[in-house]
């Protein structure tokens, strides 16, 4: 596994954003966890309010802005995974 990984969905040579892929275990955890409770906190306040309406547009663009964070904290466990995996095989 190379040491800098891009985010996924970043198509730039050279990519900007990159996961420390040796960084330390907790660290990443701790970056991934943050990223996701962000988006699931988000979700949830919008789902137990009954007066926000439902514009298409709105919701797509929204959709959108939730699944950038969301998909760094995946890659972000992607690498965990792979890092505890690797230790396994040791």
């Amino acid at each position: 596994m190379e040491r800098y990984m891009p985010i996924t969905g970043i198509d730039l040579v050279p990519a900007s954003l990159l996961i420390d892929t040796q960084a330390p275990l907790d660290v990443l955890q701790a970056m991934a966890d943050y990223r996701i409770r962000t988006v699931t906190q988000v979700l949830e306040n919008i789902a137990y309010r009954a007066e926000i309406g439902c514009d298409t547009v709105v919701l797509a663009d929204f959709s959108k802005l939730l699944v950038i964070p969301l998909r760094d904290g995946c890659d972000l466990m992607d690498v965990i995974g792979r890092r505890l995996r690797a230790q396994v095989r040791e």
